[in-house]
């Protein structure tokens, strides 16, 4: 073996763990200590396989161990029921970079269902977040939670009851979510102050609210831009809020489809609306109070492509919708925006023009002069907006080593 092959071979070497192998958890007794027992021994390279069966934890898991997979029999075989959980923690929390959770359910954790903190190359496959007693105030915020991490995969998920969001990605980079359906919860899917998003080939019905992409204040990562949202079904979107008060997702209309928050450079296209009884789309400034100065309030670059709409807008969930439907001839048109091209912090007036742009061409604007603004200086009127080209967005790439990516 010549010097060049005998270095590439020792690298090699010691990028594979020379004792990977695969634990299968053995759960007869506490459930809860056989599974953590198996997260904390386990080394990198490691796959965890959680048998089939109903396992009763009253306290959450957490993993933090790089290049793990924790792989359970099928979301409806391998079932970690968190009814009787004392605290109010996540059910699983994971921290560590390289893994793959595939094949099990998570199911009434008092806290979110499966949080990952920090995480790079994260990958959420194949599995199931459920609060098996329909929407309540009192279930977790959260169904899958990755949040301030990088690379992230949620694939084949299904979320039901989350009281805010089913699947909240937050603060994070380079992001993929498809193939997925959330429903029964105040959000279905959540984008929030993150970068470079692709959200397609996803059911979401019987949400209060269907796809939301914000940008919030007074966070570590503010300006959240670049996210795609598309070939989804966005249909029937029929549940009343049930967020706890104060939460700003509470706010959310019932029957509302795509709402886009204070965010920049965002596409909408290749969707099917349906059935949603506020809006198909809903493209908004953030109303509240701001004090971060460094926080721009406004939606900006948001194009609204050739998308299916069916029935919308025939019953708006926020004060004077009704009017506004009946003055539009029953109905809002598919797209809505407040307006706004204006904020006031300290006192002082800023300003940005909102690039807004619709293939449909007719928009229902509220006519809002500023944000937040007194609404009684709202003049709404259906408006003309100018179909002109997108800003580009590059398709989300993931790594070559992302877990559960071929």
């Amino acid at each position: 073996m010549t010097k060049t092959l005998l270095i590439a071979a020792l690298l090699a070497a010691s990028a594979t763990p020379a004792l990977a192998k695969t634990i299968t958890v053995n759960v007869t007794g506490d459930a809860r200590e056989a599974i953590q027992t198996a997260l904390i021994e386990a080394k990198p390279g490691d796959v965890i396989e959680l048998p089939a069966g109903t396992f009763a934890l009253d306290e959450g898991l957490s993993l933090d161990v790089d290049n793990v997979t924790v792989k359970g029999a099928g979301t409806d075989k391998t079932i970690l029921s968190f009814k009787g959980q004392t605290g109010a923690g996540e059910g699983l929390l994971v921290t560590s970079d390289r893994v793959l959770l595939t094949g099990f359910a998570v199911e009434d954790s008092k806290g979110d269902g499966i949080k990952s903190k920090g995480s790079d190359r994260i990958t959420f496959h194949d599995l199931r977040v459920e609060w098996t007693g329909g929407p309540k105030a009192t279930n977790g915020a959260y169904g899958v939670y990755p949040v301030s991490s990088t690379n992230v995969l949620v694939d084949k998920v299904t979320v039901r009851g989350a009281s805010d969001a089913g699947i909240y990605v937050g603060q994070s980079k380079n992001i993929v979510v498809k193939n997925s359906l959330a429903e029964f919860n105040v959000a279905g899917i959540e984008i929030e102050n993150s970068m470079n998003a692709d959200v397609h080939d996803n059911v979401t019905t019987r949400n209060t609210g269907a796809i939301l992409v914000f940008d919030l204040p007074n966070l570590p990562q503010m300006g959240g831009h670049s996210t795609r949202i598309f070939r989804n079904k966005v249909v029937a979107n029929d549940t009343p809020n049930f967020a706890p008060k104060g939460n700003i997702v509470a706010s959310v209309p019932m029957g509302t489809g795509v709402m886009v928050m204070a965010n920049r450079n965002v596409h909408v296209f290749d969707n099917e609306f349906d059935g949603n009884a506020t809006a198909h789309v809903m493209v908004i400034a953030y109303s509240q109070e701001i004090k971060d100065k460094t926080y721009n309030p406004l939606p900006r670059e948001v194009f609204i492509g050739a998308n299916q709409f069916g029935k919308g807008g025939w019953d708006p969930g926020f004060p004077g919708g009704k009017q506004l439907a009946a003055a539009a001839g029953g109905a809002l048109p598919p797209v809505v925006w407040d307006g706004a091209e204006g904020w006031t912090i300290d006192g002082q007036a800023k300003g940005e023009k909102v690039r807004l742009a619709f293939a449909g061409g007719k928009v229902m604007s509220f006519g809002m002069p500023t944000a937040p603004g007194d609404p009684s200086k709202a003049k709404p009127a259906v408006i003309d907006v100018p179909t002109t080209a997108a800003s580009p967005i590059v398709a989300v790439t993931l790594p070559a080593d992302q877990p559960g990516v071929k």
